[in-house]
């Protein structure tokens, strides 16, 4: 992945962080700076942290057909929750499932509607 691709999906998801603090489902952001922070401490989660969970969670995560991949990531985001200030949980891991789902469901949507126009290769 190069710098260009990066700095993209760490704004796209900057963008859903924020506009998941809009939506009423507990997750509170103070702004949209504290929202990059919150994007680039998740994606660096993503990165170092979910592979752990993933592989010792395999168990689970093969039962339920990939469905415990949802509790991996409401951990994640509520980890990146705890490590951000600004960035709160009001109903703790119920905050935590809403945002990972939110999350996945808005980036998907902006990357549909971004993506023709990010393709300038």
């Amino acid at each position: 992945m190069d710098i260009t691709s990066l700095a993209i999906a760490w704004l796209v998801t900057s963008v859903s962080f924020f506009i998941i603090s809009k939506l009423p489902i507990g997750v509170d952001i103070d702004s949209f700076g504290k929202a990059m922070i919150s994007a680039a401490v998740f994606g660096l989660l993503n990165a170092l942290v979910r592979p752990l969970f993933v592989v010792f969670s395999l168990p689970f995560v093969l039962i339920t057909f990939g469905l415990f991949m949802i509790v991996i990531n409401a951990a994640i985001f509520g980890l990146a929750a705890w490590l951000v200030e600004g960035f709160r949980l009001r109903w703790g891991i119920w905050s935590a499932m809403l945002g990972a789902i939110a999350l996945g469901f808005i980036n998907s949507i902006l990357y549909q509607v971004l993506g023709p126009l990010l393709r300038f290769r």
